[in-house]
């Protein structure tokens, strides 16, 4: 059982680190675009980049709350 609460705990702590990750790539879009022009063109050489970051953390958010699902089930049948 021990085994299954620090497996929560580590689930727990990666989705909570991921979150934080998807909040400031929605506070980097919600700046908009830099109204300097070479800012500007860096931030949409920059856009494609955080978009798969951003894909790949949504992927990774919910395959840890489907892990955080089972082990929660596992915790209350033991």
């Amino acid at each position: 059982m021990s085994d299954l609460l620090v497996k929560k705990a580590n689930l727990e702590a990666r989705y909570a680190e991921l979150n934080q990750r998807l909040q400031a790539i929605q506070q980097d879009y919600a700046r908009g675009l830099d109204a300097d022009s070479e800012e500007r063109a860096q931030e949409l050489q920059n856009a494609d980049v955080l978009a798969e970051i951003k894909r790949v953390a949504q992927e990774d958010l919910a395959k840890i709350a489907e892990e955080l699902t089972q082990v929660t089930e596992l915790l209350a049948k033991a």
